[in-house]
């Protein structure tokens, strides 16, 4: 199991290995383009070596992608879900030409539809998203915290999804724990929490960790991160779920201000390694 965080691209993909490094990552999630919209920078063949070279200069042993904010797979606008299909398209495309591992992406909102539809809208989408799709990086789903009508926040509903589209393309999911905290699964009750998380997803499912604490309460429905034993879930909390990830070999990502990222990147090492 590998420890990182996500980094910058600032004046592009082949600056974020040697940022990655400065802040001792192992691992590193990166977007390859603005997650507010706008043209993605092309990637060349120059670029393309470049960011593979420094990678392993750096020693980063793996890359993620984060899609956009946008993407919306059940949008009722088919501009924004056609738009979601070949954004999350390309950038499967340009993680296999970088040589990500996964690409992770939230599913959007539920406006406008019932739950049961917007589940199947999004399974739906998602199989326009991977049809032919024959790259080797492969997609996660990223759980959400749960405000308004915003899909994912239920784990169960993630498992529905992966089995309704039943394609090797999609490895599972990357659990977000402050999200997960945030939309009713407490950590503070590690047994009982990853006891309900098997019975709901399969903890095979889990791929990838996004490792944040919670500034704010559980069951708040509200996304707001916090330094890793700073927040309302604790750092004890970490201590078990760095030694699941650390048996199981799932990687974790910080996303966490990088005022003191460095310092949650050494204190998950040290809960792993000893």
């Amino acid at each position: 199991m590998n420890i990182g965080a996500h980094i910058s691209i600032a004046g592009g993909i082949i600056n974020a290995p040697e940022r990655a490094a400065s802040l001792d990552c192992e691992i590193m999630q990166i977007f390859t383009r603005s997650p507010r919209g706008g043209k993605a920078p092309e990637l060349t063949k120059e670029v393309i070596g470049e960011f593979k070279i420094l990678a392993a200069k750096y020693q980063i042993l793996n890359t993620y992608i984060h899609t956009p904010y946008y993407i919306n797979f059940a949008s009722l606008d088919n501009k924004i879900r056609y738009g979601s299909v070949s954004i999350v398209r390309d950038e499967l495309e340009r993680g296999s030409l970088i040589g990500a591992k996964y690409v992770m992406t939230h599913l959007g909102s539920a406006k406008g539809m019932t739950h049961d539809e917007s589940i199947q809208k999004v399974i739906e989408t998602l199989k326009k998203t991977l049809e032919n799709y024959s790259g080797k990086t492969k997609l996660l789903l990223e759980n959400s915290a749960g405000a308004g009508e915003i899909i994912g926040s239920s784990l169960a509903d993630l498992k529905t999804i992966i089995d309704g589209i039943d394609s090797k393309s999609i490895a599972g999911i990357c659990l977000d724990t402050q999200h997960s905290f945030a939309s009713g699964y407490d950590w503070r009750d590690y047994k009982k929490t990853i006891a309900r998380i098997n019975q709901e997803l399969g903890l095979k499912n889990i791929k990838l960790f996004h490792i944040n604490d919670s500034l704010t309460d559980f069951n708040s429905k509200r996304d707001r991160h916090a330094h890793i034993g700073e927040g309302k879930i604790g750092a004890k909390a970490f201590q078990d779920i760095a030694a699941f990830a650390n048996k199981n070999n799932v990687d974790m990502i910080l996303e966490t201000e990088h005022d003191e990222v460095e310092k949650d990147i050494n204190l998950l090492k040290s809960f792993r390694d000893n």
